[in-house]
């Protein structure tokens, strides 16, 4: 462990809590903890953390393993106030907004907060003495035995299991077995924000970036999204973020689903409306598609569920 690092121990044992009915708001100790184990999983490897679903998903596992209170989990909180938080009287977290975009209060929704953040950085020193193992692990520790020691030991055990909320969630939309026979509770905006992030990472990613109706495929080292997760029944009628809910469509393709002008029948093959009007031999024609066979993930456990096409093609396909 180095010993720069102990400037930074003793700041985040002496931060700032709000002191509630339930007693000191354990918010802050579990994003520290959620923003060193982003870095020990190698998803944040450049110190920009993105308010996205791992790092609102890891935060909602770790206070669903430590918190015991009655608490909310509200994971902006403690994104925004930390910045008030010092150690040998300088700041080391910050925010950074988009382009046009000003974070002068608390914003109090996850969707609201992606946004209008670009990310969340801890000061240079900090960063760098995170890039050491030792030193993560002994943040961890500091942070687990300072306001977590009861949960500590049954912590890192979950931990090592992969077996907490997120793991399970991830499970759910991935339509797993595993995740049939497990109780996952769906409650906050912040648990709807992590599924449905999930949904419009995986659909894409199973289908190779490509829609499923065109094979359209396309990529971009700027992480820009040119694929859409399209919801076969809306999730407004069912709530229903797994993967088997789901098709890759390019984005005219998701508009012409979602109206109802294609759809797609028992045999995976693509049904085309009579009521459009196009120029019949355009290259880009939705009738030069009738009657092909869409494209599907490799694991036919992630293919569309027949009975949420089935749905789609009674209640929105116009024939």
């Amino acid at each position: 462990m180095s010993s720069g690092l102990d400037i930074y121990l003793s700041a985040f044992t002496h931060i700032k809590r709000a002191n509630t009915r339930y007693g000191l708001a354990p918010h802050k100790p579990i994003l520290l903890l959620t923003l060193v184990e982003l870095i020990e999983k190698g998803i944040v490897l450049n110190n920009r953390f993105e308010v996205n679903v791992d790092l609102v998903g890891l935060f909602q596992e770790n206070w669903r393993l430590l918190v015991r209170t009655g608490h909310q989990p509200d994971f902006t909180q403690p994104f925004y106030y930390l910045q008030s938080d010092k150690a040998a009287g300088q700041n080391f977290w910050f925010l950074y907004p988009n382009p046009g975009s000003q974070i002068n209060a608390h914003i109090k929704s996850v969707k609201t907060l992606a946004e209008v953040v670009a990310y969340g950085a801890f000061d240079y020193k900090l960063a760098v003495l995170l890039s050491d193992p030792l030193n993560r692990a002994a943040v961890r520790d500091q942070l687990l035995s300072a306001y977590f020691v009861n949960e500590r030991v049954a912590y890192y055990r979950h931990k090592e299991l992969n077996d907490g909320f997120y793991h399970e969630v991830q499970s759910l939309v991935l339509n797993e077995p595993e995740a049939q026979y497990k109780h996952i509770s769906i409650q906050t905006e912040e648990d709807v924000f992590v599924r449905s992030g999930l949904f419009k990472r995986y659909i894409p990613q199973l289908y190779q970036d490509t829609c499923a109706m065109t094979g359209m495929r396309m990529r971009s080292t700027f992480k820009y999204n040119f694929i859409d997760a399209c919801h076969i029944v809306p999730f407004a009628v069912t709530h229903d973020d797994k993967v088997t809910n789901g098709i890759a469509l390019c984005p005219n393709l998701h508009r012409a689903f979602d109206r109802g002008l294609v759809s797609i029948d028992e045999s995976y093959t693509i049904m085309v409306s009579d009521h459009i009007d196009e120029l019949d031999d355009h290259p880009y024609s939705l009738s030069k598609l009738k009657g092909r066979e869409i494209s599907l993930p490799i694991t036919q456990s992630y293919y569309p569920s027949q009975e949420n096409l089935a749905w789609h093609r009674e209640n929105v396909f116009k024939e």
